[in-house]
């Protein structure tokens, strides 16, 4: 139940390329998923790497594009 997915302009680069597989190294990104709700930490909140703004990436996306 936590947002994830590209952002924003992640998410218009693919709309134009051509389908096809592409090796995606030497990347962070990781995913898991729990049938439980997630609860951060509170060093997790309070952290100098914590980003902010995050939020921000989701905005400008279009119900139609969806």
């Amino acid at each position: 139940m936590s947002a994830h997915g590209p952002d924003k302009g992640t998410f218009e680069k693919a709309l134009g390329e051509v389908l096809k597989p592409v090796y995606q190294g030497a990347t962070p990104a990781f995913m898991f998923e729990s049938r439980y709700a997630f609860e951060p930490t509170r060093l997790a909140m309070t952290t100098p790497a914590l980003q902010k703004d995050y939020d921000k990436v989701w905005q400008g996306f279009d119900k139609a594009q969806l």
